[in-house]
């Protein structure tokens, strides 16, 4: 077994633990701090994978940025009555745990009767993560996805300026 397959299970359990604590606590300043461990823990499977760019982006804007607009949001939700906090079992959440198990099934399923790649399949790997192969395919081969994606958050952040705007007026 090679170091990156133990860097592999070690981040994989990790962060399907870390997955599990943040559904399953109630305090959610708690849920949000076992986030940001799970988003490292993807960022290290990400570098496992060879895709330094990826993994940095990772760290950079999720864990940083995105979890600070969840901490505010958490904070601005001002949970005065604790009881809205804590519901009873219902036949939902009964009828939920059921799918969740019978997906988790399904992946053991798939990944036990998987067959494994063999060494060529990896000779790219390293070139792949690269920030200039990045590059290289999104002003090539994806730049009309590239240039509407750019268009409708343009789009988006416009609207977003005269909602505020009607509003204070």
């Amino acid at each position: 077994m090679t170091l990156e397959s133990v860097m592999f299970y070690v981040l994989s359990s990790i962060g399907i633990a870390s997955a599990v604590l943040v559904v399953t606590r109630r305090n959610p300043i708690i849920s949000a701090l076992w986030l940001i461990v799970n988003f490292f823990c993807l960022a290290g499977l990400y570098l496992t994978l060879h895709a330094q760019f990826i993994a940095v982006i990772q760290i950079l804007v999720y864990a940083g940025a995105i979890m600070v607009l969840f901490v505010f949001v958490i904070m601005l939700l001002n949970f005065r009555d604790e009881h809205t906090l804590f519901e009873r079992v219902t036949w939902k959440k009964n009828v939920a745990a059921g799918l969740g198990l019978a997906v988790m099934m399904e992946m053991i399923y798939i990944i036990m009767t998987a067959a494994y790649p063999s060494a060529h399949y990896f000779s790219r790997s390293g070139y792949i993560g690269t920030i200039e192969n990045l590059g290289v395919q999104l002003f090539t081969k994806f730049l009309l996805p590239f240039e509407v994606t750019s268009l409708l958050l343009t789009a988006a952040i416009v609207g977003a300026i005269l909602l505020a705007k009607k509003k204070m007026d």
